[in-house]
């Protein structure tokens, strides 16, 4: 796992707990790690508004012994990036030739991506996740604006070998029906990246309270769902456009997907084989 990741990781265990200030400052550590890196802790204060006394309150609610503690694992990180965010912004908008470039631009992110997330993932958690996938009496997908799409793929994807997987809250369906009974046998897995969809949260929250499982994907440790996860994944999502990148999001669904096929045996591809051969009986893929 990364540097940056374990800062991450570290941060969202405990933001849901900690104070509004303690909020404020976390945002701004792991949105700044090259100051708090390279700066003293009177110079981020200045910068930041958050007193010193809070960075250091902070530093100890992260489980670090001391600011510098905090401070040298920000350090590290550093020294593991290639291009900060300010440099891929300055190079998308100062580009004289934008256009021949861009695709190289969003490749390169894509792959740097899907690169950390391989590094970075608690492959535990994955497993653990997967097998509660598995034994689910029920599994409902969720996700909203740029995320609805994202989670209908994986629906497709898993109606190919399983018949308990639903999409909750499409075509006019009430998210909350779908809700009302999760329980302790079943899984919510939601898909939710900046802005938060509301409605993610409060399904999040719901469930979790009902005893079912939860499953977050988003892309930071500031996501409000977060608190509900039972099994919570950061995945990366930088790109050099105006919007979040879904590559390595669908590497690790689609990764998810392979892992139940591949534990699920011959009852999986005996399925996969009907529901082929129903296709092709009903005409639905082209033959020439």
């Amino acid at each position: 796992m990364s540097n940056a990741n374990r800062l991450q990781e570290r941060v969202a265990e405990s933001y849901a707990g900690l104070s509004v200030k303690l909020k404020a400052a976390a945002d701004y550590v792991v949105h700044n790690q090259m100051d708090v890196a390279t700066r003293s802790l009177r110079s981020v204060s200045a910068a930041s508004g958050v007193s010193p006394a809070t960075l250091s309150r902070l530093a100890r609610s992260l489980n670090f012994e001391s600011y510098e503690d905090m401070r040298e694992l920000c350090r590290e990180t550093v020294g593991e990036r290639s291009l900060s965010f300010a440099d891929r912004a300055e190079q998308l908008t100062s580009d004289p030739q934008p256009d021949q470039s861009m695709l190289d631009r969003q490749a390169a992110a894509c792959v740097l991506n899907i690169s950390k997330l391989r590094e970075d993932l608690n492959q535990d958690r994955l497993k653990a996740a997967v097998v509660a996938l598995k034994h689910a009496r029920s599994v409902v997908l969720f996700g909203a604006f740029g995320s609805t799409g994202i989670v209908e793929y994986m629906a497709y994807l898993a109606n190919y070998f399983t018949t308990n997987w639903t999409l909750a809250g499409r075509m006019g369906a009430s998210l909350g029906a779908a809700l009302s009974t999760l329980a302790k046998e079943d899984v919510l897995l939601i898909v939710t990246k900046t802005p938060y969809a509301k409605k993610a949260v409060r399904a999040a929250e719901s469930a979790r309270a009902s005893g079912a499982t939860v499953i977050v994907v988003s892309d930071s440790h500031a996501c409000p769902a977060i608190e509900f996860a039972t099994f919570p994944f950061i995945v990366p999502s930088d790109s050099p456009q105006f919007f979040s990148s879904y590559a390595a999001t669908l590497s690790l669904l689609e990764t998810m997907i392979a892992m139940l096929v591949a534990q699920s045996g011959e009852d999986a591809s005996r399925r996969i084989r009907d529901v082929e051969r129903r296709n092709q009986s009903l005409g639905e893929f082209w033959n020439d």
